[in-house]
């Protein structure tokens, strides 16, 4: 359904959804001048963070060191499959390359195997890390691959953790971010902990929707188009 001007004005300002955008570029061939771009984009649209592999954290905190956007490192990406102490040991190096949040990918086949004290055991190391440096968390879930009682399965265990945020997807899956699945995480999570909806989010009635059903936080690598769209609903009659 095409969200209109009037509904947009009333759900959120220009300001408060740039602020919501996490400006990405986590694609294997990014190259120096691509990371200089992206922190220079998020600098001036005010977006709130850049979302990056955890290797150029520290040439985009060099990048973005007057600047209040963060730097966000991509933490067991994207599969998960690495072991809680290799997750931890990212968490504390990109915290030591002046990191400000990280979004860290869950070991999706514990959790179909039923083991929630695997991911529980996780999400505590992780988050705790985090929470140690003074940065924010958040839990990528891959809803793409899960039944909504498996979603719902570790957004309880979130809710027990306090994670700063549960995340729908890397990008990298079979599937995005639904408004459905926004709506069933926050429903359980409540106002313990946000919600970031990630991949799939390229233009601006897909964030507003996103932003209806509860989502906080937009990972997308079309922030700019975004704000341009509603710049230009903003200008239209």
């Amino acid at each position: 359904m095409k969200i209109n001007k009037e509904l947009s004005k009333q759900m959120i300002e220009l300001k408060t959804l740039a602020n919501m955008v996490d400006h990405t570029l986590l694609k294997a061939g990014a190259q120096k001048e691509e990371f200089e771009q992206l922190c220079k984009e998020a600098d001036n649209y005010g977006f709130k963070m850049v979302a990056i592999n955890s290797y150029p954290v520290a040439m985009c905190r060099n990048y973005l060191r007057d600047s209040d956007v963060h730097v966000g490192a991509a933490i067991g990406f994207p599969l998960g499959q690495t072991t809680i102490e290799t997750k931890v040991f990212e968490v504390e190096d990109a915290i030591k390359n002046g990191a400000d949040e990280i979004d860290y990918v869950i070991n999706i086949g514990k959790l179909k195997e039923g083991d929630s004290d695997y991911i529980r055991e996780e999400m505590k190391a992780i988050v705790n890390t985090a929470r140690e440096g003074s940065i924010i968390s958040k839990v990528i879930l891959e809803n793409c691959y899960l039944t909504d009682q498996e979603k719902i399965a570790v957004c309880e265990i979130a809710k027990e953790v306090k994670p700063d945020f549960v995340k729908t997807s890397t990008g990298f899956g079979t599937g995005g971010a639904t408004v459905e699945d926004i709506r069933l995480m926050k429903k359980v999570v409540g106002e313990t902990v946000k919600v970031k909806a990630a991949g799939g989010i390229r233009n601006l009635d897909t964030a507003l929707q996103m932003v209806e059903a509860g989502a906080e936080r937009l990972g997308t690598s079309a922030g700019i188009k975004i704000i341009e769209e509603y710049k230009q609903l903003e200008g239209a009659d």
